[in-house]
């Protein structure tokens, strides 16, 4: 079999990712062959790297070109640009890709920009829209400096919400100011944000005490979206002020959500926001593939708010 590039899991160098080789794909009736041209990286995916076998392939953001289109005929045509996403397994240059899990792109949407796209605008996408309807309603959004709250803020927004983003550094204030968030708060327990609730809907990644302030600020009859527990750790809850708030609560995955809605519909309504302007992706960093581990070892300490895309040279 031919041999390809591919970002592999490598324990001896700084944030355990390099450059390796690795069996070209076969795919399936129902996949594509694409030529990935960039990904990006999320938290999940690298965290896992750092404690994962030598030579493992991991990935799940990817943009590029259908260089082969699936042989029962779904999905994208040869030479069609797309945004596509796979649970594990898209750090190659070429990927065998299911179709349902392929969206054509824009041409006004560059690769760098859509290979933002899957985990971090899916998740956000989806967990907006557990909301009973967003226009007029107060929304907070927490860890709001990442990818997925990059996105979360910019959507809700548009969708007429007046939306609080929380912050655990002062440094990333800036960044969600500029994302649209109407009011921006920085702590490490999410008390901050109380003075702007009580919310109808709140977007949760940070666990800890964090989710504790976060329940008890929920309106009657409000959501909470649990995606994420960066922070994890115990929590303290006053179960007297969660029951007056009669809310909610639910978790997200985002490769449990596909099942109900294939991410081809997902990735194909973010791209039309780009398309129309109301979306722009935040991407602090580009790099070359070739930086992938110091890019994620970045990511993991949090350096910079947004998202990181690597392009494949």
């Amino acid at each position: 079999m031919p041999k390809i590039r591919a970002i592999l899991v490598n324990p001896d160098v700084p944030g355990k990712l390099a450059l390796g080789e690795i069996e070209a794909p076969a795919p399936r009736a129902n996949e594509a062959l694409v030529r990935v041209h960039a990904i990006s990286l999320n938290r999940g995916e690298c965290n896992r790297a750092q404690n994962s076998p030598a030579g493992l392939l991991l990935g799940w953001d990817i943009a590029g070109v259908v260089e082969q289109a699936a042989a029962d005929g779904t999905g994208p045509k040869e030479g069609a640009r797309v945004v596509g996403i796979l649970q594990t397994g898209a750090w190659a240059e070429l990927i065998a890709v299911p179709s349902t899990n392929l969206a054509v792109l824009p041409d006004s949407v560059s690769f760098e920009v859509a290979s933002t796209f899957p985990v971090a605008g899916l998740t956000a996408l989806y967990a907006l829209d557990r909301a009973t309807g967003l226009a007029g309603r107060n929304v907070l959004i927490t860890g709001a400096s990442g990818g997925v709250g990059n996105f979360a803020i910019q959507i809700a927004r548009h969708a007429g919400a007046t939306v609080t983003a929380l912050v655990r550094q002062e440094k990333h204030l800036d960044s969600v100011k500029e994302a649209g968030a109407h009011n921006a708060v920085a702590d490490e327990t999410g008390e901050a944000a109380r003075a702007h609730g009580p919310y109808n809907h709140i977007l949760e990644s940070v666990g800890g005490p964090v989710l504790a302030s976060a329940i008890s600020m929920l309106a009657p009859t409000g959501h909470l979206v649990v995606y994420g527990v960066s922070m994890g750790g115990p929590m303290t809850l006053d179960s007297a002020s969660a029951f007056r708030a009669r809310g909610t609560i639910s978790g997200l995955f985002v490769f449990t959500e596909l099942h109900k809605e294939t991410a081809a519909v997902g990735l194909a309504r973010l791209a039309r926001l780009v398309d129309q302007g109301v979306l722009k992706p935040q991407i602090s960093l580009t790099a070359s593939w070739k930086e992938a581990g110091p890019v994620a070892r970045q990511l993991l300490d949090r350096t910079y708010p947004g998202k990181a895309v690597l392009t494949v040279d």
